[in-house]
């Protein structure tokens, strides 16, 4: 058993390492159904629930405050391509596709709750609003959630394999509907003259990372993350949702959003950075789950479904409704589900020359993933 608190946090980095040099190097198709974090999960799980890892308060207590300070500089780092406008030169047309998705994933969470709530533990609120955190942002929106309410790890465990089961079948799912794009197109009489001006529109010059871009990232993120809790600590809480790391994350977003229409915001290596962040907070989340709580999670997967197929039905709705063609349903809804990471692939995959749309529409959920998550945690707390 491990107990001395800087040796859990060298395995945890040392996993973190492992699985990241495996996921970007070997090309194995494994990693296609089961990402790296998802796998740095899992094994950091098993790990604890074989009773590797002590459980007393000097062994988790150095992990859980690197994680105090990585969370917030992970957040920060990630919204610095969050260029507001960029994302406003979308136009009124596809950033209402994009609300709309996002508004339908939120309320299709409420209603399959509400339906469940009498089988769920107490506490499940929480985990669906982590879950719900990451199906319109991504994963740092969802591990912030997380942090914010403290869900019970072996909760947030369901959520993570929903999340990461759901997200697969959905990412197959909008891959399959390419093909059907020129007929959903025809019944919706779509118009796609929107679309023109944004082909192509993203060029980005790729910079390479040197010492000084790696300590404006590291150095200048943990400091910006240290100074924004401290002020955090300082302001009035509300209830379980309005706390001091609520306060903490809602500053570094914003501070993100700002830093991102500066020469700073072009800075290399503050996704690589921010992603190496994202290993280690999960990492040490994942550190407390026990997988022989895991009883309830095949009702979290029905859950998950649920809600995805509310999201489906009131998207094609509002397709028809409005005349959207199907690029803009696919991209908007693979940018909530999927992410960063997902959302320029299957816009790839309808038309290349519109991969600026699918990234500028994952930009959004960066930043607005984690407040919507909280929003439906409060609402279903509420219930």
């Amino acid at each position: 058993m491990i107990t001395d608190g800087l040796l859990m946090l060298g395995v945890l980095l040392g996993l973190s390492g492992v699985l990241i040099v495996l996921e970007r190097t070997t090309g194995w198709k494994f990693f296609r159904f089961v990402p790296g974090m998802v796998l740095m999960y899992l094994l950091c799980a098993t790990l604890n629930s074989l009773g590797v890892f002590g459980q007393d308060d000097a062994t988790r207590e150095p992990i859980a405050q690197v994680k105090d300070v990585l969370l917030p500089a992970m957040i920060f780092l990630f919204l610095f391509g969050c260029d507001l406008r960029k994302i406003i030169r979308l136009g009124p047309k596809l950033l209402l596709t994009y609300f709309v998705a996002a508004a339908s994933l939120f309320l299709a969470m409420i209603l399959v709750f509400l339906v469940f709530q009498a089988a769920l533990h107490e506490e499940s609120w929480k985990a669906l609003g982590a879950l719900l955190g990451s199906w319109t942002g991504g994963s740092a929106n969802m591990v912030a959630i997380q942090d914010i309410l403290q869900a019970p790890e072996s909760i947030f465990g369901y959520a993570l394999i929903t999340d990461t089961i759901m997200y697969s079948l959905w990412l197959m799912i909008m891959f399959a509907s390419v093909a059907a794009s020129p007929r959903f197109n025809r019944w919706t009489k779509a118009d796609t003259s929107h679309l023109d001006s944004h082909m192509g529109v993203l060029e980005e010059e790729k910079r390479p990372v040197t010492v000084v871009s790696l300590a404006i990232t590291i150095f200048g993120s943990i400091l910006v993350s240290t100074v924004v809790t401290w002020i955090g600590g300082l302001l009035p809480e509300w209830g379980d949702v309005v706390t001091g790391t609520t306060w903490t994350i809602l500053i570094v977003s914003v501070l993100g959003l700002i830093v991102a229409v500066t020469p700073l915001g072009k800075t290399a290596g503050t996704q690589e950075v921010a992603t190496l962040m994202l290993f280690v907070v999960i990492g040490q989340i994942a550190s407390g789950s026990d997988f022989s709580a895991l009883t309830q999670a095949p009702l979290y997967l029905l859950i998950g479904l649920l809600v995805l197929a509310i999201h489906a039905v009131i998207m094609v709705v509002y397709a028809k409704l409005t005349k959207t063609e199907l690029f803009s349903l696919a991209v908007a809804s693979t940018a909530n589900i999927g992410g960063i990471a997902s959302a320029p692939v299957v816009a790839s995959a309808f038309n290349r020359q519109l991969v600026p749309v699918g990234i500028l529409y994952a930009l959004i959920g960066s930043f607005a993933g984690t407040f919507i998550g909280l929003a439906a945690a409060q609402v279903m707390s509420a219930l």
